[in-house]
């Protein structure tokens, strides 16, 4: 409401400047018939005292300051009135402006309040085999594999299907050790002695119980017995239903006891292993519900339950496993697919997971499908129940919500987050900077540790804007926490020489040139060259919004998507293996969001998301190259934008042909 009402007293005001301009310059041009206008003094007139009140600036180009409407010098776009305040003098870190201003400004605000907000972590991984369901056939005694039943991978086995054909001479002498003492029990039945007739009955039990031990079945016994002969080969069944993958020996090989012939997996239930970052942890529990998709079935939504969190990191990867059951009773998912994952949390205080539906329920600590009211027993294992919240969950509480903010309201350089806050019971819109400590993104949201108060009013459009205005009069600012040299203008290529130097005779920066980041302690020239291919995979996609391309974008996006998955972390040392893993899932989520863009207007939306990532990453692990980044104060509503680009020549992604060359260089990336 505040913003709708400084945008209604923004077009009021523009509108009466736009009328007194008017009237002004009809009085000028009757006066200067009659009397030359002495130099210097072109704004001077009767109204003197009030334009003395009166600045105008041009949207573009803040440094513009002049004390009457007309054209900026540079890009030749209509000056804008900008109300000097009345407020008297502010804090260092403070800016006031007039409601007017606020309103050209595009200046929106919201709360700092309490809420529970929900997180998307994104995972990427493969279909496997449940090893619980897995069994196979082997040779319980030593022997020659005379005939395989199943000579390929790939059938189907019910339980009892016959799958080999053994010759053991082991087996032939247990048989006939059987028979011989089925025979001495009849030969001993009409004894008067009865120690005889139950030694002789406890050696068959004894025969029956070896050849049992060697896999025969009771069938098998019986047939053996009715036949009266022993067999010459003894046929192995399968022990279980499934799917014959792995097929370990060939027909007449010679077997040893507990040699594997074939690996048979039930499918009717799979793993779904995925890795999960550690920036992702805090949001990932024991239980929760996965959705995932695969490449073969476009379209199609795939559930499933987390089972297993694995408690180490691997090193190389910076990623720790994670399993999820999931059932597969009409076999469409093979292992070995490929699948992209999503876990949605809602996020209470204290890094608490919520889930209102497992309140006071208890879980089986290795089957998370068996959930009940109370404690007792898994129906599966047999382990006993524990509560739902010894694992991390809660129940939705008022008193649980974290404190948090819009994603838009900090601005972010990788190393700081600065909030611009509303001053309350200013005379004149007043916000000051003020730097914060965030917690966790969760999706539109930011946790905040430190920093602010509930009820307070951020900034949550307009900051960079504010935040110009600040560097402009050289006062701390986002990249400038204790203040310095005034920026200078907005490159627009022909109007406003794009290509214009920045080195002065000496070889040194000009005055007012692109300042050059530092990279990260500890990185080296080999960190530089492994994500070489990630900053190379960026610029197509942001040149192909320049050209209005949407396709191609999309399809550069999806390469840099590769790219990132492409890069070999056990190359980077320690300090840019770090900042990999804090910026590879923002890069990975935006650069699908740009594939998926229905218009080319998500798709710019989406990228500035993953420029942002990616600057924070080569502000960090430099370039092998220099890149330029580019500032545009007028992209998404004069909320601004930034980019990263080749060339000093603009190229806008967020704007295309329609103001190809909005933008200013701020900053020089690499060597």
């Amino acid at each position: 409401m505040q913003a709708l009402r400084w945008r209604r007293l923004g077009r009021l005001a523009t509108l009466l400047a736009v009328l007194a301009a008017g009237v002004a310059a009809g009085a000028l041009l009757m006066w200067g018939l009659s009397s030359p206008v002495p130099a210097g003094h072109a704004g001077a007139g009767p109204s003197g005292p009030a334009q003395e009140q009166t600045v105008w600036t041009c949207s573009m180009h803040p440094e513009i300051r002049r004390d009457g409407p007309g054209l900026c010098p540079k890009c030749y776009m209509e000056l804008i009135p900008v109300q000097a305040s009345s407020a008297g003098p502010t804090g260092p870190r403070q800016y006031a402006t007039s409601p007017e201003s606020a309103a050209l400004m595009d200046v929106e605000l919201a709360e700092v309040e309490r809420r529970f907000p929900q997180a998307a972590v994104r995972m990427v991984g493969k279909v496997a085999y449940d090893e619980t369901r897995l069994a196979y056939v082997t040779a319980w005694v030593g022997g020659r594999l005379e005939r395989l039943y199943v000579d390929y991978t790939g059938v189907t086995v019910s339980q009892g299907d016959h799958m080999v054909e053994l010759y053991s001479p082991e087996l032939l002498s247990a048989q006939e050790e059987l028979l011989q003492a089925r025979r001495a029990v009849g030969e001993v039945g009409r004894s008067e002695y009865g120690l005889v007739r139950d030694s002789a009955q406890a050696t068959v039990q004894a025969a029956r119980e070896r050849l049992g031990l060697w896999g025969l079945s009771e069938e098998q016994i019986a047939a053996i017995e009715q036949r009266g002969s022993a067999q010459d080969t003894v046929t192995i069944n399968a022990p279980v239903s499934g799917i014959v993958v792995h097929k370990n020996a060939q027909e007449g090989m010679y077997v040893q006891t507990g040699t594997r012939i074939y690996t048979l997996a039930d499918l009717s239930v799979v793993w779904v292993e995925l890795a999960a970052y550690e920036s992702d942890l805090a949001w990932l529990r024991y239980g929760q519900p996965v959705e995932f998709s695969t490449l073969s079935e476009p379209g199609e939504t795939f559930t499933g339950t987390i089972a297993f969190i694995d408690p180490i990191l691997d090193p190389a990867t910076r990623t720790v496993r994670v399993r999820v059951n999931v059932p597969n009773e009409d076999g469409r998912l093979k292992p070995g697919m490929f699948v992209r994952a999503v876990v949605h949390s809602r996020v209470a205080a204290g890094g608490k997971v919520m889930e209102p539906q497992l309140a006071g329920k208890w879980i089986s600590p290795m089957h998370p499908e068996i959930i009940k009211d109370g404690p007792g027993r898994c129906d599966v294992c047999g382990m006993p129940l524990v509560p739902a919240e010894s694992l991390g969950f809660v129940a939705a509480e008022p008193g649980q919500a974290p404190l948090v903010i819009p994603a838009t309201a900090p601005l972010l350089t990788g190393e700081r987050a600065v909030v611009y806050v509303e001053v309350p019971d200013a005379d004149e819109p007043t916000f000051e900077g003020r730097e914060v400590t965030l917690g966790p993104r969760a999706g539109d949201w930011y946790i905040v540790r430190e920093g602010l108060a509930e009820g307070e009013r951020v900034v949550t459009r307009g900051g960079f804007k504010i935040d110009s205005a600040l560097q402009i009069e050289a006062r701390p600012s986002m990249m400038s926490p204790e203040g310095g040299q005034p920026v200078t203008g907005h490159d627009h290529g022909a109007m406003g020489g794009a290509g214009a130097s920045t080195m002065d005779h000496s070889g040194a920066p000009a005055a007012g040139a692109p300042a050059t980041a530092a990279p990260a302690s500890g990185t080296t020239d080999e960190d530089a060259a492994a994500l070489a291919p990630v900053y190379e995979a960026y610029l197509p996609v942001q040149q192909a919004l320049a050209d209005d391309e949407l396709t191609e974008a999309q399809q550069s996006a999806r390469a840099l998507g590769e790219a990132v998955e492409a890069v070999d972390m056990t190359a980077l040392s320690p300090p840019a293996h770090e900042v990999w893993m804090a910026h590879v899932g923002p890069m990975r989520t935006a650069a699908d969001e740009v594939a998926a863009a229905e218009g080319i207007a998500e798709a710019r939306e989406a990228f500035l998301a993953l420029s942002q990532a990616t600057i924070g990453l080569a502000r960090r692990v430099e370039p092998p190259r220099p890149l330029y980044r580019v500032h545009c104060p007028m992209a998404f509503d004069n909320a601004g934008g930034d980019w990263l680009q080749r060339d000093r020549t603009i190229a806008n992604p967020y704007y295309g042909a329609r103001m190809l060359r909005c933008g200013s260089v701020t900053e020089t990336l690499g060597q």
